[in-house]
């Protein structure tokens, strides 16, 4: 059975926002609107620092809070386990934007509440999504997890990597790569 997943590579991200912008391009997103965004994580005592940056976004949880809290049946998994808002049926009350440990949804200014897709109306077709074709680092990788020749497979199989919020028991499909 399918099971899509992305990998982001901290180590060659930098930050440029090409993901972001290509997002919202490939979207039609609003003002506003957002389904992606980079991050920067500073650790360390001054002058001993580092930093981190990531590419971040909706983790399409094996076990996502956002669907268990959304009173409608809005949101749901999808195809490949990608979870999906059905704007018909989303009523923008915000439960799931409350659950979400990722802060990866937002209110459309048409009411409903809107996140990545993994650009399913591409991955269906496989193609990459739009993120993904555009990283010119490459930090970004997209993939079947339950196929051993994926490039998804292949990194987290040969790669130190790291979930975010992992305590929250969510089960996220998004692995960052240290």
């Amino acid at each position: 059975m399918t099971r899509y997943a992305m990998t982001m590579d901290t180590r060659r991200c930098v930050g440029c926002n090409a993901c972001v912008y290509a997002c919202k391009q490939e979207n039609d997103l609003p003002v506003g609107g957002f389904r992606d965004w980079i991050t920067t994580t500073t650790r360390g005592v001054f002058p001993d620092l580092s930093s981190e940056i990531r590419s971040e976004r909706c983790n399409h949880c094996d076990n996502a809070p956002c669907v268990y809290a959304c009173p409608t049946g809005a949101s749901h998994f999808n195809e490949g386990g990608v979870v999906l808002v059905n704007h018909d049926k989303c009523t923008g009350c915000k439960a799931c934007i409350a659950a979400c440990p990722y802060d990866a949804r937002y209110v459309h200014p048409d009411g409903f509440v809107d996140k990545c897709t993994f650009c399913l109306h591409r991955s269906s077709k496989g193609l990459d999504p739009a993120c993904v074709s555009i990283c010119p680092t490459e930090s970004l990788a997209f993939g079947d997890l339950s196929d051993k020749r994926s490039v998804v497979r292949r990194l987290l199989d040969a790669r130190n990597h790291k979930t975010l919020r992992p305590e929250t028991g969510a089960g996220p499909n998004v692995y960052f790569l240290t």
